[in-house]
């Protein structure tokens, strides 16, 4: 059974709570938005581009390394300026499974659209945090988006075995014209793995917007 989490909730990667989780994946999934046409006897499918990014940052909120599509080119951070985004850490123990534009485009499929597979192990040694956050790209914010669910969950891009914990973005009202949502975080402590639901929305002009109020918002 999944735990379905609402903002604020924590869900313990601890072994001694039985999940003992150090692979596994964290993902989104939305749908594009059906636009009825025609006194509603059609539908026209309007594409939707959810970006899932990460930042992992060092006891001092420091930014450490990142993920975010490259498709987002010279990122200005405050006086720094990241030329472009990639789809693996430095340490390689986190990947996205690559940049989805259209949302599902026939209903849920039951998979995610953008996935990033991580393991614990393997995570530079400085990093204790780990932040998820999502992007509306181009025009539009959340409030239109017919449904869209962050979850962890063990298994592939192509295939769930099981899910641990889940999180429903299209229910929270608050969302509406949104377009950026820090969604949750893992966090280190004594060694363990701490996942929090925290479900902070911003609205921005552009990635580097976003990545500027979620360090703050880590502070």
């Amino acid at each position: 059974m999944a735990v379905e989490l609402h903002r604020g909730d924590h869900f313990n990667l601890d072994s001694s709570e039985g999940n003992n989780l150090s692979h596994f994946c964290v993902g989104v999934n939305w749908g594009a938005i059906e636009k009825p046409v025609f006194l509603g006897l059609y539908k026209k499918l309007i594409n939707v581009d959810l970006d899932l990014s990460v930042l992992l940052l060092d006891e001092e909120n420091n930014l450490i390394d990142y993920i975010f599509s490259p498709k987002h080119k010279n990122v200005q951070l405050n006086e720094n300026t990241i030329e472009c985004g990639k789809l693996i850490t430095n340490d390689s123990a986190l990947r996205h499974s690559g940049d989805d534009i259209t949302g599902d485009q026939d209903g849920d499929d039951g998979l995610d659209n953008e996935v990033i597979i991580i393991d614990l192990n393997k995570v530079n040694s400085s990093v204790v945090k780990i932040l998820f956050f999502l992007n509306h790209v181009g025009e539009g914010d959340f409030s239109k988006v017919p449904f869209a669910k962050i979850r962890m969950y063990d298994g592939t891009p192509y295939k769930i075995n099981h899910t641990y914990a889940s999180y429903d973005i299209s229910s929270i009202k608050k969302y509406s014209n949104r377009n950026a949502l820090l969604m949750g975080k893992l966090e280190k402590s004594n060694g363990i793995w701490d996942f929090e639901a925290l479900g902070e929305a911003f609205t921005v002009n552009n990635l580097g917007d976003t990545i500027a109020k979620i360090l703050k918002h880590a502070q």
